[in-house]
């Protein structure tokens, strides 16, 4: 990894804007700013730019939305740039940001190795008073909130886990050095997303492998592809009209769009070949682009489910893994928890050195200096694998000490879930605009879609007030409920509240139950634009 020059002495005193994070959102809104003439900077906890790429650094690790939708949309960033991949891995990502820095010209506005610790809003003075965890401090009318959603990792409370004497990482808390898995009895704990990507490594290196699952993981075949340049040189005629579809679309990829049908009107015939060529396209064809209720009615979704189990059971050779891995009964409707992509997942529990913990039926009960103790027997690891996930969305807000108007925090006001108006402000806490946060499309939308959704609507209400010589903008009570009102509807009429998922933030005990998330970009789009047409109704301008 190429360590960026420590700007952490030139934080400035005072600042039209403050970004805080260095990922897709961050880098945009820095770059679209300093052409608006804003005197913005920037602060990133990391020492160097990638947001999650630069976190997520464990073996296997890579974007499962593919290019070019996974990349910046603006043409002297692609032209000349040219990925080796469909589904780029974490380092060919951070090669990208470091291409986008050296085009852009944006470490030269950034602090690196510099965490936000605290926000103040001055009633008085229309500012934020800002506080950095190793003391420094600013001052700057707008805060932009580029933390991302799975700024904070989740590690559950595991008895005895900080006496574990072997190396134990989470698998966003990565180290810099290679860790070997070459002749090592490994444990994973967790399937989701970054469990499957550790355990299709770990499982053709390590001598014995110990997956410790509570779900099945509804995992959809990746579909790698290697790139070559003539191969992207056709694909960039296509382009500018790609880009431009992106955010028309419900998930913000270009090709990805569900047929408008039912999965229950259709023949079994036709409904079999649907789901066979979203199934050979790979990604999340299979996932968002099938039939338009398969997210709203059980017995439609039970068709895809019924589908994902038999594919997924042909690959498993061991009839009692094969029902742990895809049980006969859905563990839950499909699609409701994010269905990961995979390459080799379930050819990993056929080999003779994997072995599948079904920690539901056997819970973890703690673990010890050696290894991991469930109900039923001790496994002895070399390297234990947290791949718990994230408090996503809100955890990365918890963790600052934000206060507002009449210096509420904003934990308080989140108290019983995240209130905002779309997904970009909240109430009482004036000039703290967010990025990829909680009630924006973020869980539901391609990252860089957003990041140029967002981003372009938030620059250009900051020109907007400066026009117009106005310093505050503020989320009204009203808005935030009616927005609130919008996102439970969008649960309650959907089966997304039907699993304990962590985009109804009830993978983390004692957080409010909630959909975290809005269900639709194109829709999004159209509510931003809404707003915006309307003098920004559902904000308050001072």
């Amino acid at each position: 990894m190429v360590e960026k020059t420590d700007t952490s002495l030139q934080l400035p005193a005072k600042l039209d804007v403050l970004v805080v994070g260095a990922g897709f959102n961050g880098l945009y809104q820095l770059y679209r700013l300093r052409q608006q003439g804003f005197n913005v900077h920037l602060v990133e906890d990391g020492q160097d730019i990638g947001g999650t790429w630069y976190w997520n650094r464990y073996p296997g690790a890579r974007v499962d939305s593919n290019v070019p939708m996974y990349e910046y949309s603006m043409e002297e960033l692609w032209r000349d740039w040219n990925w080796t991949e469909r589904f780029p891995s974490w380092q060919e990502l951070l090669r990208y940001f470091h291409y986008v820095d050296e085009k852009l010209d944006l470490s030269r506005d950034i602090s690196f190795n510099t965490r936000l610790a605290s926000a103040h809003f001055d009633e008085d003075k229309n500012h934020w008073k800002l506080g950095m965890q190793d003391g420094r401090s600013l001052v700057s009318r707008f805060v932009l909130m580029c933390i991302g959603g799975v700024a904070k990792p989740y590690i559950p409370e595991l008895p005895g886990l900080s006496r574990f004497a072997g190396e134990c990482y989470h698998t966003a808390q990565w180290p810099e050095q290679e860790v070997k898995l070459e002749g090592r009895r490994v444990g994973v704990i967790g399937t989701g997303a970054s469990g499957v990507q550790v355990i299709q490594e770990a499982g053709r290196e390590a001598e014995q492998l110990t997956v410790f699952q509570r779900t099945p993981i509804l995992a959809l075949p990746m579909r790698q592809q290697k790139l070559d340049r003539e191969t992207q040189d056709r694909m960039k005629l296509e382009y500018p009209e790609r880009f431009a579809r992106r955010p028309q679309t419900r998930g913000g990829f270009d090709d990805i769009a569900a047929i408008d049908k039912s999965a229950l009107e259709v023949s079994d015939e036709e409904r079999l070949a649907v789901y066979e060529n979203c199934w050979e396209r790979g990604g999340f064809h299979f996932w968002m682009g099938t039939f338009n209720d398969i997210l709203m009615d059980e017995t439609a979704n039970r068709t895809a489910y019924d589908f994902w189990r038999d594919k997924t059971r042909e690959r498993i050779h061991d009839p009692a893994v094969a029902e742990m891995l895809a049980p006969t009964e859905p563990p839950h409707p499909f699609g409701v928890k994010r269905p990961s992509l995979e390459q080799w997942y379930f050819e990993v529990f056929n080999q003779d050195n994997v072995r599948l913990v079904d920690s539901r039926a056997t819970p973890i009960e703690e673990i010890t200096t050696t290894g991991v103790r469930t109900a039923e027997e001790h496994f002895e690891f070399d390297l234990l694998v947290l791949a718990t996930g994230f408090d996503a969305l809100t955890g990365g807000y918890a963790d600052i000490d934000i206060r507002g108007i009449g210096g509420r925090q904003l934990s308080e006001h989140w108290s019983g879930g995240a209130r905002t108006h779309l997904g970009v402000a909240t109430a009482g806490f004036p000039n703290m605009m967010m990025m990829y946060a909680p009630q924006s499309p973020a869980a539901f939308c391609n990252g860089p879609t957003c990041t140029e959704l967002q981003g372009d609507w938030i620059v250009e209400c900051l020109a907007y007030l400066r026009e117009k010589r106005l310093t505050r903008i503020e989320a009204t009570p009203g808005a935030e409920d009616a927005w609130c009102e919008v996102l439970a509807e969008m649960a309650e009429t959907s089966l997304l509240s039907k699993a304990d998922s962590w985009y109804m933030g009830a993978n983390v005990p004692g957080k409010p139950r909630q959909l975290l998330s809005f269900l639709g970009v194109n829709d999004y789009k159209e509510a931003c634009v809404d707003s915006a047409a309307n003098n920004y109704a559902g904000f308050t301008l001072d």
